[in-house]
Formats: structure tokens, C-alpha cells, sequence
């Protein structure tokens, strides 16, 4: 069972000239569905395709073309509900966001207002072990996505690509439960794994599979807990919009810089204007982008060509059953079974590749020295070649090959390590290159008290300062190992050199 006790880590506090300022966050998550198919046509989501290869007649906005519900998609969104152990609506609606864009043929966007297919959830966002901040989801609705606008092509001509035009996304709405630049970012670092694990978003914010629009206000200290008690909004102070964020380290510093903006403005005496801003990178800087739209500046209206979606109870639960098991379960599995430290687990659990690499690692072996070897020893080597863990020279039945030659004491911890560089390099099994390299350690005790000896009585003067000062005797378990070219069993070593000096 999954321990849900932990520390709320406190709100990030900024100090102004008139006294302390406290953050609000809010979120919305775009995350693309993993989907072959877009949401209302057949053509097909993949990504780097011919620029408006990827489009159907609906997709372009041709006259008379009336959209077909994806079924899948439907599926990928009940999952992503049930993964943030969110309400599923059985009745859900789709209506029209009227609004003019160039990369949108079809002049709205399909999406869900009123009558969203996933309800109310909550996601535990880890910021250390021990602290966690519970995020409630307000909701989750299926809309389409628009085209790309291409602007650095020509000097005197923007381009448009439609093979976005229509891909399925789902938008997860958060609660203003977020305190902190650090605790936006671990959140959308927290979506991004549990989707992963469901398989509904791949998480790539490099091809845009994954973006963020960022609400921040300032409030005083004791406000936001008024607004708890009243779910009064204006306790919170007004807030702007920080549109298309696709980077963790982009959203940490844009909420800083706009949460001081907004400080050094209410403290000169003016007020915060609700909008939509953007992040300036190069500049470190938020600036307007337009005044923030209300949902009737859209003109949303039911969606006359499609029905409401209704969905069957057994059809949900058919999902639910099929779920895998999601991080923080895992993490405290990991932590129970293998005896192995939160921060560990965490680090095992952050990716589902990981995870099941480590799994097929440890399967009957000693846990704690599989993920000793899995997060120092593999992880260490794929971080200096810039490499993931699907990317491993070294494969899970690899790596637990030479666990086995470490517990049967066919090889020591430094062979070990020398035999990991030769598969990671080289390849091959473990064990048939123990044996043709002749690496296995020397565990007859007489051949290391043969050499012990000989150590001894070619070094009087040292003998007789190790009898003064025991410590000094790990001089000759270091001549031991090295005159067997680190081949003789240490444990072995340390106890002949122990007793052959008194």
C-alpha cells in the first residue's frame, strides 16, 4: 500500500519593500494523445512528416466534411483520468471555440466546456522524501489542436503546416494548489511520468507533445488560507496567463520574473491586469501578448455535428482493470520489497524504462546491490555518454550476469567493475568473458597466504609498524591485491593479513 503520509512544503515567499508576498499557481497541461490517428479524422500523428502531409479534408476545413469520434483517444483520456484518480463522466459534450487563426482552417476548435469527460482529481507532487504537495485536477477535456504558424522561413512570407491540425490533446486543469516555481515544474515532471506509465502521452515537450499555460498571482501571507476557507478567488489576487511553456527550467524562472513583476507593481501603487503573456527566454522576461479572453469571447455553442458522448460504466471499468501500476506505487513496492531508501526508489520509479530494467535486474537477486549497481554504476556511465536507459549497451540480463559472479564469489566488486566496462564496450556474456580472461578471484586461501607471506618477510620494517599501529595492516591487504592483480578474495585477504600479524 502506498504510504500517503508526508510533510506540505511551505509556499515559496518573495520579501517586497512593504513586506512578504506569497505565490499562487495555477496549470493547464496540453498533453498530445498517443494515438496513431487524429481525434475526428484518420489521418495519421506523426511527428517530422512533410510539412500538410498529415491532413484529411476535415483536417483542412474542406465544406461539408463532419467529424468522426476516435474511439482510442476517448480510451486515452478515460486512462489519464483514472491514473490521476479522477471522476469519469459518462456523459460528456463537445462544443465550438469560434476564434480566427491562420493555421486553424476550420475557423473553431472542437473542445469541451461545459460537460468535460473527466472530472475532478488529484496528483501527490514528490519535492523530497517526505514532502509532497497534493495538486487537485479540476478537470480533463479532449480538444483538437491547431496548426503551426512558420514565420523564420522567409523575410517577407509566414508558412503554414496543418499536420497538427486535429490531433487529439487532452487539457489538464489544475486548482491553484501550486506554491512555488520549483513545485510547477516537479508538477508538470509528475503528469508527464504518470502518462508515461499509462501510455497516453509520450511527454516529448521538444516536438510540442507536451506544453503548459501558467497562471501566477501574488498574494499576502494568510490570504491563500482565507481563500481555502471561503473558495473566494479574490484572495489570490489577479492573475496572468504565461502561454506555451515547453521546458521546466523555462517555467521556473518565467513565474519567478512574473511573480516579481507583479510584486514591484502592486507595491508602486498600481494593479495587476488579467492576460496572456509570453515567456521571453533570450530576455528572461514575461510581456503582454493580449488581454486574457473570457469563455464568451469565444462564442462557445454546442457542437452541431457530433453528439454528446456517452460511455458505459463496464466499458471505465474494463480500463481501471487494465491499468499498470502507477510511480508512487511502485515506489513504495520498491521500497518495501527491496528494503531500499525512498530516494532510491524515486530514482528507479522516475522513468517506466527504468523502472522495468531495474525489475528484470533485481528478479531474484539482492535488491539493494542490484539498484546500487543500476543507479552508481549504469546510470553513472550513460550520463557521461549522453545516453538513456533504452539506449543501454548493457543489457538487464547483462548486468544481473554479473551480479550472479559477484554472490557466487566468482569475482570481487573491483572485477566487477572491470567486467562492466567490458560489456558496456565490448559486449559478450559475463561470464564466458570472466572465464576466457581468466578474471575469476582467487578464493584458495592457501595460494593468498603463499603470497601473504612472501609480503611479509620482504617488508620486516613495515610488519613490525603495523604490530605498533593495527591500521597500518591494510599496507599489506593493498600488496596483497595488487601482486594478484585484485584476483584474491579481499574478505579472504583482510582476515590471513590479520592473524599472520597478530
Amino acid at each position: 500500500m502506498l504510504d500517503l503520509t508526508y510533510e506540505t512544503p511551505k509556499p515559496k515567499v518573495i520579501s517586497g519593500a512593504t513586506g512578504d508576498w506569497e505565490l499562487v499557481i495555477g496549470m493547464e497541461v496540453h498533453a498530445q494523445v498517443s494515438s496513431k490517428s487524429k481525434l475526428f479524422s484518420g489521418a495519421s500523428t506523426r511527428f517530422g512528416a512533410e510539412p500538410n502531409s498529415n491532413v484529411s479534408f476535415i483536417d483542412a476545413g474542406m465544406p461539408g466534411m463532419l467529424p468522426v469520434i476516435n474511439e482510442f483517444c476517448v480510451a486515452q483520456a478515460v486512462r489519464t483520468g483514472l491514473g490521476l484518480k479522477a471522476g469519469i463522466n459518462l456523459v460528456s459534450a463537445f462544443d465550438r471555440k469560434n476564434y480566427f487563426y491562420p493555421d486553424l482552417p476550420q475557423g473553431y476548435q472542437i473542445s469541451q466546456l461545459y460537460h468535460p469527460i473527466v472530472g475532478e482529481g488529484e496528483v501527490l507532487v514528490d519535492m523530497g522524501p517526505g514532502v509532497a504537495r497534493l495538486v487537485r485536477i479540476e478537470r480533463i477535456h479532449l480538444e483538437q489542436d491547431a496548426g503551426k504558424s512558420i514565420h523564420d522561413m522567409d523575410p517577407a512570407m509566414s508558412f503554414v503546416d496543418l499536420n497538427r491540425t486535429g490531433v487529439a490533446l487532452m487539457e489538464i486543469v489544475s486548482r491553484p494548489d501550486i506554491r512555488g516555481p520549483e513545485e510547477a515544474a516537479a508538477y508538470v515532471v509528475k503528469l508527464r511520468q504518470i502518462m508515461r506509465y499509462l501510455g497516453t502521452c509520450d511527454g516529448n515537450m521538444q516536438n510540442g507533445n507536451l506544453r503548459a499555460d501558467v497562471n501566477v498571482s501574488v498574494c499576502r501571507p494568510g490570504d491563500y488560507e482565507r481563500y481555502q476557507a471561503t473558495q473566494d478567488f479574490s484572495h489570490l489576487g489577479t492573475r496572468c496567463e504565461i502561454k506555451n511553456m515547453n521546458s521546466m527550467r523555462f517555467i521556473q524562472a518565467a513565474i519567478e520574473f512574473e511573480a516579481r513583476r507583479q510584486i514591484a507593481l502592486l507595491e508602486d501603487g498600481g494593479k495587476v491586469d488579467q492576460e496572456t503573456r509570453l515567456y521571453d527566454p533570450d530576455k528572461g522576461e514575461t510581456r503582454s501578448m493580449r488581454s486574457k479572453e473570457e469563455a464568451h469571447d469565444y462564442r462557445y455553442f454546442p457542437c452541431p455535428d457530433l453528439l454528446p458522448l456517452e460511455i458505459e460504466q463496464d466499458w471505465v471499468d474494463d480500463i481501471a482493470a487494465s491499468l499498470p501500476e502507477l510511480p508512487d506505487e511502485k515506489k513504495a513496492r520498491f521500497v518495501a520489497d527491496f528494503g531500499m531508501t525512498e530516494y532510491d526508489a524515486a530514482v528507479l520509479t522516475a522513468e517506466v524504462e527504468a523502472a522495468d530494467y531495474f525489475e528484470a535486474v533485481a528478479a531474484g537477486r539482492d535488491g539493494k546491490l542490484a539498484a546500487n549497481w543500476v543507479i552508481n554504476e549504469l546510470y553513472g556511465r550513460l550520463k557521461k555518454d549522453d545516453r538513456a536507459i533504452t539506449d543501454s549497451p548493457v543489457s538487464a540480463a547483462q548486468l544481473g550476469g554479473i551480479l550472479d559472479l559477484i554472490a557466487s564469489d566468482a569475482i570481487s566488486g573491483k572485477i566487477a567493475k572491470d567486467l562492466f566496462e567490458i560489456v558496456y564496450v565490448e559486449g559478450g556474456d559475463p561470464a564466458e568473458i570472466v572465464e576466457a580472461r581468466g578474471m575469476k578471484q582467487v578464493t584458495d586461501t592457501g595460494a593468498i597466504e603463499t603470497v601473504v607471506d612472501e609480503i611479509i618477510a620482504a617488508n620486516p620494517a613495515q610488519v613490525e609498524k603495523a604490530k605498533a599501529n593495527p591500521k597500518l595492516a591494510g599496507w599489506f591487504v593493498g600488496q596483497v591485491m595488487k601482486a594478484t592483480g585484485g584476483k584474491a578474495n579481499p574478505q579472504a585477504v583482510n582476515e590471513i593479513v590479520a592473524k599472520k600479524l597478530g
